[in-house]
């Protein structure tokens, strides 16, 4: 694969060349500075970069016996299409493991790529076994049930303060999570990729002896 700009970047070819920290910084040369959320959310089952599109859920917590429980939640995993990531807005709660090895295991099948919660899950080592990639701030293991609920699924929701819309590209590491809004998604991929590039060009330069400062003169990326 070459690394210049091809006339299309699939997704395949993002998770084989891109990561979140150049993704980032691609948006930080358009203009979008607070694509990041500043929160410990870090992968718990598989190494590796995740990329898809957002497949989302507003979650809630609750203190009485809910009469038609997971119902949402369910209707949302059913809900998954191809590529898709799932992502749990849960305001960081600790109330519960809000995902599990079940709904890996049901998502997984409907072509979801992994999952990203704002709080926490449980069966981390079934998920591991399964290879399901799932990002959250912390491992809970209480269910759900009567505890947390899906109030809204496809719809809009945040994560500390960063904007998630159904069918946004995001992409997670163990460096961060960061999510493109589909109304740069093309300018933002192609120039990541070109960053890659110059990145590389860069790095064999200064392990041939070139001084840091002087590769930042001569390629202008550090």
């Amino acid at each position: 694969m070459t690394d210049r700009v091809p006339v299309e970047i699939t997704l395949s070819m993002m998770r084989e060349r891109l990561f979140a920290a150049v993704i980032c910084d691609a948006l930080d040369s358009l203009g979008y500075r607070n694509q990041s959320p500043r929160v410990p959310i870090k992968p718990l089952t598989v190494p590796g970069v995740l990329v898809g599109r957002c497949k989302t859920t507003l979650w809630s917590d609750m203190y009485h016996e809910d009469p038609r429980p997971y119902e949402l939640e369910l209707r949302a995993v059913d809900g998954c299409q191809r590529d898709d990531v799932f992502i749990a807005a849960a305001n960081g709660s600790r109330n519960s493991g809000v995902w599990g090895e079940l709904l890996s295991t049901a998502a997984k099948n409907q072509g979801c790529v992994g999952a990203i919660v704002d709080g926490a899950v449980r069966d981390t080592e079934r998920m591991s076994e399964m290879q399901f990639p799932v990002f959250a701030r912390e491992t809970c293991i209480y269910d759900s049930q009567n505890r947390q609920r899906v109030v809204d699924i496809d719809v809009e929701v945040e994560i500390d303060g960063v904007r998630f819309c159904p069918g946004d590209l995001v992409i997670a590491d163990n460096d961060g999570i960061v999510v493109i809004p589909q109304s740069i998604e093309t300018e933002a991929v192609r120039r990541a990729w070109d960053k890659v590039h110059a990145e590389n060009i860069t790095r064999d330069a200064i392990r041939n002896g070139m001084p840091a400062t002087e590769a930042y003169e001569k390629f202008g990326v550090l």
